[in-house]
């Protein structure tokens, strides 16, 4: 706890930066010169988006008893590797010039490369973008409620969406109203609830965007939110459902490993049971972290990355190995080399001021695609150099970007219309 005159300020790491900031003004009149120009999703409360030593805060006026849960809650997620933003203080007994009293606020980090599902789409809002983003926060649902997180207001505005290899993922923005049951986990009265809490809010928010003539002709609303209700409970069965299957066939063990790991979850056990004739055998996963390929491609070659862009960097560098003859060589040493002699090349030849538009690792799936692409159309193998080339110039060149997107602040984002890439499940080596 650090204080200032009556300024309380809480906060693991106080940055001295903060109390430069006109914390004595009610936030919906602080000065255009504080505030940095970013998109944001629809909330309750006033929200302003402010530039802080080399980075981007959020801040949500709020009581300071809902500042100070938030705070810890999303300080205890964090801790759980759970998708959310990074919470940086509560900042309380606030007053105007006049010693009233101003309302508490919660200062968190702005996420880099996300954005709130409005500004993901340009003049309207697509069907196929509306599943991708409905999909993502299917995902992040159930990674909550495993962890026994009951949300209570799930919803596309309390989301932030980032770039994922063609698909994006869910991160947690408003903990507000979540409430953690770490030990007994949540019944599935209280999972219902959350779906069905989705399931509305989304529709609402999506019949919003249909009013105001921002979604394409085609996209139903009503199907659209039920897509994570049905998207929900595929994925809790496949994680945590129990599968039976004649003894002879105990391949599927490993098969429902597998599964697993590629929608992203390692396995802390296997619960198995065989009947009393012993002919059948009943087993049920006990899912205990999600993000197998990031991990393993942060172990192998020190990249941070989404899921899906680890997936397909990992697919990559198994082409790369098979490609060279490196399959008997050390696998950590073969990554080292396709992070030497491809990845940061790639990433190089960026250019300083494009450096913005996307991660790294969304630059690399993106090139891939384009480079397929490229291939397919001029039926040749097209050498890395030149497709680095062509994606810089006809694709990167023409985006905002999304590292800090500005101007206007709640405006939407450009997507070319060559960005409208194919599956990342796709590699393009396969396919010359």
């Amino acid at each position: 706890m650090a204080t200032s005159g009556s300024l309380n300020i809480t906060a693991a790491m106080v940055d001295p930066a903060l109390l430069d900031l006109p914390w004595d003004l009610p936030l919906e009149i602080w000065p255009d010169d504080t505030i940095a120009a970013l998109p944001k999703g629809i909330s309750r409360h006033i929200v302003r988006f402010v530039n802080l030593s080399g980075y981007v805060i959020a801040i949500k006026e709020t009581s300071e008893e809902l500042a100070r849960r938030e705070y810890d809650m999303l300080r205890t997620l964090q801790k759980m590797e759970v998708p959310c933003v990074e919470p940086v203080a509560v900042i309380s007994n606030r007053t105007d010039e006049d010693g009233q009293p101003l309302e508490a606020v919660l200062v968190t980090r702005h996420l880099k490369f996300s954005l709130p599902y409005r500004a993901l789409f340009s003049q309207a809002l697509r069907p196929d973008t509306a599943t991708r983003l409905v999909d993502a926060l299917a995902l992040l649902l159930v990674r909550l409620h495993i962890i026994g997180f009951f949300w209570g207001d799930v919803s596309l505005s309390n989301t932030l969406f980032r770039r994922d290899a063609g698909s994006f993922a869910a991160y947690l923005v408003d903990a507000e109203t979540g409430k953690l049951y770490p030990g007994g986990g949540l019944s599935n009265g209280q999972r219902e609830n959350d779906v069905e809490i989705a399931r509305v809010n989304i529709a609402g928010e999506l019949m919003d965007l249909e009013a105001g003539g921002r979604v394409e002709e085609g996209l139903d609303p009503v199907e659209v939110s039920e897509r994570i209700v049905a998207r929900y409970r595929v994925l809790w069965t496949e994680l945590t459902g129990w599968e039976v299957f004649p003894r002879n066939e105990r391949w599927r063990i490993n098969q429902r490993v597998d599964r697993l790991n590629e929608l992203g979850f390692d396995i802390d056990e296997l619960a198995i049971k065989t009947d009393e004739t012993g002919t059948q055998v009943r087993i049920q996963p006990k899912v205990v972290d999600a993000g197998h390929h990031s991990r393993r491609l942060l172990r192998l070659t020190g990249i941070d990355a989404q899921e899906n862009q680890a997936r397909r960097l990992l697919n990559d560098l198994d082409s790369y190995r098979a490609t060279f003859g490196r399959d008997g060589h050390d696998e950590e040493a073969v990554a080292h080399e396709w992070v030497a002699q491809v990845f940061e090349p790639v990433v190089r030849a960026i250019p300083r001021d494009l450096k913005g538009k996307l991660e790294p690792a969304e630059v690399f799936h993106q090139l891939l695609e384009h480079r397929w692409f490229m291939s397919q159309k001029q039926s040749r193998d097209v050498p890395l150099a030149e497709a680095v080339a062509a994606y810089i110039d006809d694709i990167l060149r023409h985006r905002r970007d999304e590292a800090t997107v500005l101007n206007p602040p709640t405006g939407v984002i450009s997507l070319p219309d060559a960005a409208e890439l194919l599956d990342d499940d796709d590699d393009w080596r396969s396919k010359v």
